[in-house]
C-alpha cells in the first residue's frame, strides 16, 4: 500500500446561495457547499475521488498550476486543497 499526497489550487466562487468550487487543472472536478467549512470539506473529498478515478483509469495526472497564474473574479478566492490517495 502506498499513499500519494496531492495539492491543487481551487477557485471558491461565493454567491448568495452558497459556494461553488472548481479545480482549474482538473476539468469536471466540481463541488459546492452552503458555507466555507462545508465547501472546504467537500473540495477535499471531491479532489480525492477525482484523482483516485484518474489513477484507476491510468489517466495522466497534471501538474498543479501556480496560484499566481490563476485569475479570479471579485467574488472568488483561490485556496490550496490537499488530499491523500491510497494506492493498493
Amino acid at each position: 500500500m502506498m499513499i500519494e499526497r496531492y495539492i491543487y489550487p481551487a477557485i471558491f466562487d461565493y454567491d448568495t446561495d452558497g459556494i461553488a468550487v472548481e479545480f482549474p487543472d482538473l476539468p469536471g472536478c466540481l463541488t459546492c457547499g452552503d458555507d466555507i467549512d462545508e465547501a472546504v470539506k467537500n473540495a477535499k473529498e471531491c479532489l480525492g475521488l477525482h484523482l483516485y478515478g484518474m489513477r484507476k483509469d491510468n489517466d495522466p495526472i497534471p501538474e498543479s498550476t501556480p496560484v499566481d497564474k490563476i485569475k479570479c473574479e471579485a467574488n472568488q478566492e483561490i485556496r490550496l486543497v490537499e488530499t491523500d490517495i491510497v494506492i493498493l
